[in-house]
């Protein structure tokens, strides 16, 4: 095998591992934040909070990004009748963001 298929061979792996990375911190960004809207919907019933993480986690396999979500979000708290800005989500998505990288690669 010549050197460059070797490269290639590593660099496919390593690609496929960030990937996999990414999924799984995206998923627990997803989560945190479920968890976060659950206690801000009043939702205390953990079947309910499991459902309703799986809806989130769902929800962002609509389209590229973390829109979706907010979106999903946005519209739990509207149907709720809880006013909160599309800024506050976001503020949350972005920190749960962070929160999630740094423990999926600290258990990597």
């Amino acid at each position: 095998m010549s050197s460059f298929d070797e490269r290639q061979r590593g660099e496919e792996a390593k690609f496929a591992h960030d990937a996999s990375l990414r999924f799984k911190a995206e998923a627990r960004r997803n989560k945190h934040l479920a968890h976060w809207a659950s206690a801000e919907m009043g939702v205390t019933e953990a079947d309910a909070i499991a459902n309703y993480v799986a809806e989130v986690i769902a929800a962002d396999m609509t389209e590229a990004g973390p829109a979706d979500v907010a979106r999903k979000i946005k519209a739990d708290f509207e149907a709720k009748n809880i006013e909160i800005d599309e800024k506050t989500i976001e503020a949350k998505i972005a920190q749960f963001d962070i929160q999630a990288r740094a423990e999926v690669l600290a258990e990597a």
